[in-house]
């Protein structure tokens, strides 16, 4: 099996990306810099090919990486990301050792400051849909067979630089356990992730919960009214906002998804009535 990293960035000018999250394979890193661009360089270890472009929204640039990738096993990656030796191995050996996996999740090492203050393990394990939903795009490795077999794709209207800023991942997520496809967590521990700062998370305020609800209504269309309140709950802890607030800004966020409309979209047609 070949594996390939697909990586989402944003305004790379050359490919030394490649060398500071150590990837050691094969890999498309899709960058959005407002120009359309493609570079290529081999490496000892293999090949990097950059596809630069002026699209917005990260949705939409795995999709473009996915587009380009030829691998047997693609493993998805975000650029703030730092691979440990023998991390590619290792994700070739799990696919070995689950060969009916088509979804394998990883563990990571988070990190603030350069110091790690979170370890995530996970046993190797079958996953279900109520379980996986909290695991992340860049901690998973994928079968292109199994993609292309299911047709899946990352939304472009979920995640940062889309009208909501998150969700893309957990409804691909969703879409995989629709497809038929086998997810399973493993135990190998992929590398590193810098949490220093974040490109599109603002805080727990209104435009997240607005965001929220246009996921819950998006993702369980028929019980979304009875989901949101796991949500609610989740975040009320994390939030300065009161009760009426969080539950006002997810019924918008409902009413939003189903009008089309996104957070500053439907805070201008409310002021308009």
């Amino acid at each position: 099996m070949k594996l390939e990293v697909l990586v989402t960035t944003m305004h790379q000018t050359d490919l030394a990306l490649a060398d500071r999250m150590n990837l050691q394979c094969d890999a498309v890193i899709a960058n959005q810099c407002g120009r359309w661009d493609f570079a290529e360089e081999h490496r000892q270890w293999g090949t990097v090919r950059m596809l630069s472009s002026d699209t917005i929204g990260v949705g939409v640039n795995r999709n473009l990486a996915l587009q380009a990738a030829r691998g047997d096993i693609l493993l998805c990656a975000d650029d703030d990301m730092v691979y440990y030796d023998g991390a590619m191995q290792g994700v070739l050996d799990a696919f070995q050792e689950l060969p009916d996996a088509d979804v394998i999740f990883f563990g990571l090492d988070m990190t603030k400051g350069g110091e790690i203050y979170e370890r995530r393990r996970h046993p190797v394990k079958r996953l279900h849909l109520w379980n996986a939903l909290r695991f992340g795009a860049a901690r998973m490795a994928v079968r292109r067979s199994s993609l292309e077999k299911a047709r899946l794709s990352f939304s472009p209207l979920f995640g940062g630089g889309a009208v909501y800023g998150s969700g893309e991942d957990s409804l691909f997520v969703r879409d995989c356990f629709r497809g038929g496809l086998k997810v399973y967590s493993h135990s190998h521990v992929l590398g590193t992730c810098a949490k220093d700062s974040s490109s599109w998370f603002t805080g727990f305020n209104e435009k997240y919960m607005f965001d929220k609800g246009a996921w819950v209504a998006c993702a369980f269309p028929r019980i979304k009214h009875l989901i949101k309140w796991y949500f609610i709950l989740r975040f009320l802890p994390r939030t300065e906002l009161s009760f009426r607030e969080v539950l006002h800004q997810f019924n918008r966020g409902i009413r939003g998804w189903q009008e089309n409309r996104g957070y500053r979209d439907a805070m201008d047609a409310e002021y308009c009535k």
